[in-house]
């Protein structure tokens, strides 16, 4: 197994962050790793990354325990933070070169040109890191994080602050990243989840809340069918929900509702008569499949 948790407990003065966090990833897998702010996604990325130490239990990376054999498990594994610390008045060339220089790798020249290469930014070489883009800034990251060919790379959300192009083009990147290596990433982009991830790990209060492939998590999910209707004019939530086979309604404002019901219950055709009964129009009715957000959203309010 490249990742090993077991029973990992953080606790900060009064604090619970991690609660008794158990998980593997094996080799060539990328695991998307989900929750709430607060949840416990970044302490657990510091403790695999030896940043931090934990209060109860065991992590390894690579086969060494991040606490005994701290120099070996670091030796292993490449971090990209949330807030990408770079030297923004340094050159991406000298910046990289400099990385190269802490790992004490040969070829120092060679292996900063292949990974300027490999992570695209031949056109932005010779500039200073301090005028790039924020997509470039975060493919400096990316390639000072692999620059010593770990085996596994922690990423904790990569593509946060990034414009829609610059997303797709990190997500690629990563995609092609972890067909030679173990990804961990934290996200909020549940698109990035199906789009990127071999599995999802969900965690809550410092809890392991859900640990699959988000096509099985989907499917384990009691179905839902959501509908989103927009009438012409307000109409109270309270009565929608007194509609057979109503489970839930959100109020999405500018009379839009979503309308939860079980997927066996059709209730299109009671909205219908619900909306001539009150002498309103429906303006927009649209049936929806459950989503990884909604999903996510279930999990992480229980």
């Amino acid at each position: 197994m490249s990742i090993e948790v077991n029973n990992i407990t953080k606790i900060y003065g009064e604090q619970k962050a991690l609660d008794n966090v158990s998980f593997e990833i094996g080799s060539g897998e990328i695991v998307g790793f989900l929750g709430p702010n607060g949840a416990g996604k970044s302490t657990m990325m510091k403790i695999l990354t030896c940043f931090i130490p934990q209060s109860e239990g065991t992590a390894k990376v690579c086969g060494y325990d991040v606490s005994v054999d701290t120099i070996l498990a670091r030796q292993n594994v490449g971090y990209l933070p949330e807030h990408n610390p770079l030297y923004i008045d340094m050159y991406v060339k000298e910046y990289l070169q400099f990385i190269a220089g802490l790992h004490q790798l040969r070829n120092k020249k060679r292996l900063v040109a292949d990974m300027i290469d490999k992570v695209g930014l031949g056109v932005e070489q010779n500039k200073v890191i301090g005028t790039l883009s924020k997509g470039y800034r975060q493919r400096v990251g990316l390639a000072q994080a692999m620059i010593h060919n770990p085996k596994v790379l922690i990423l904790d959300e990569p593509t946060t602050g990034l414009d829609p192009n610059q997303i797709i083009e990190i997500r690629n990147l990563i995609k092609d990243i972890g067909k030679e290596k173990t990804v961990m990433m934290s996200t909020h982009i549940m698109q990035e989840v199906e789009a990127i991830c071999d599995r999802v790990i969900i965690i809550n209060n410092g809890k392991i809340a859900a640990d699959d492939t988000a096509l099985n998590i989907k499917s384990k999910q009691k179905q839902i069918s959501i509908i989103t209707v927009e009438f012409s004019e307000n109409v109270e939530v309270s009565e929608i929900k007194k509609l057979k086979g109503v489970n839930k309604v959100e109020s999405l404002g500018d009379n839009k509702y979503h309308i939860f019901s079980d997927s066996d219950s059709d209730v299109r055709p009671l909205l219908f008569n619900f909306a001539v009964g009150k002498s309103v129009e429906v303006l927009t009715l649209q049936k929806e499949e459950e989503t990884m957000e909604q999903i996510f959203k279930d999990f992480t309010s229980k």
